[in-house]
């Protein structure tokens, strides 16, 4: 898989080592050393055209993350996408131009569907996501070198998933090569393979991915500060992105969230998205704790 050399990780072992911070830099090539997604929102077209064309040419496969959806995240943290349904069929289909006929493995929208199923997206628009993220999966898993992965949420949020079954149906799932879990999630690999085998079975064993990038403590308990999934303290890196995961439904092991991104403005972090170095290098450093 593909690893951006110009990441803000790899950026940052750069600067640390420029400022003679050795050991820190040292550190912090656990994180710009392996590959994690690029996360599209705006121009997605540029943008897939950008990193597709640099991955083909070192002979690698990049994995993009489809993040647009009108409504995005409820209006929380990282609010914002397309502003209504025509955008986004435009977004999709830029996108796949973006990407043309280069290797692509996509992750289709995190936290969609299983903020329909919760109940957090608004009753008259859930209909609507569901159908746009349709389109989107139709329209990208119609590329010759792309693979298509709907979100599915993760271990924790919907308990029961059959629950989601209905929806991810909707949303086009048949059409999509599986479902990713665990996206910006704590939960352990453990959990996540056999939370994904039971959604499996409901979906005639489809296969599916997990993003292990902060998982090697699994999830934090509730401190009273706010959400365990926003900055969570005490958390580490997990097992590096791989595709010989051992386990015939689970095509890979993924960094989709990128180790050292904030969550969003709680317990101290930047907004959403935004690097956050002592956050990155505080995750390197509790591995194996």
């Amino acid at each position: 898989m593909w690893h951006d050399p110009s990441s803000a990780a790899a950026r940052q072992v750069r600067a640390w080592r420029a400022e003679g911070r050795l050991a820190e830099a040292k550190l912090l090539r656990a994180l710009a050393d392996q590959p994690t997604a690029e996360w599209i929102g705006d121009q997605p077209r540029q943008k897939a055209h950008r990193v597709t064309e640099s991955a083909r040419a070192s002979g690698r496969t990049p994995v993009l993350v489809g993040y647009h959806i009108p409504y995005r995240d409820c209006g929380n943290h990282s609010a914002g996408g397309a502003p209504d349904g025509a955008a986004y069929r435009r977004w999709a289909r830029d996108l796949a131009a973006g990407i043309g006929d280069r290797e692509a493995l996509v992750i289709l929208e995190p936290d969609a569907v299983a903020q329909v199923v919760d109940g957090c997206v608004p009753a008259e628009l859930r209909g609507e996501r569901l159908d746009l993220l349709r389109h989107a999966v139709v329209t990208l898993s119609g590329l010759p070198g792309t693979r298509v992965y709907l979100d599915a949420g993760n271990a924790g949020w919907v308990p029961d998933p059959a629950r989601l079954v209905p929806s991810l149906q909707r949303a086009g799932i048949a059409y999509a090569d599986g479902f990713a879990l665990n996206v910006s999630n704590f939960h352990t690999t453990r959990a996540s393979v056999d939370y994904g085998h039971r959604l499996s079975r409901h979906l005639d064993d489809a296969h599916f991915v997990i993003d292990t990038s902060r998982n090697g403590r699994g999830p934090a308990e509730d401190d009273g500060l706010g959400d365990t999934w926003c900055n969570p303290p005490g958390r580490a890196i997990g097992q590096p992105p791989t595709t010989r995961t051992g386990r015939p439904r689970v095509d890979a092991y993924l960094w989709i969230k990128r180790p050292g991104e904030s969550d969003g403005t709680c317990r101290g972090g930047p907004p959403a998205g935004q690097w956050w170095p002592s956050y990155a290098l505080e995750l390197v450093r509790n591995v194996g704790g």
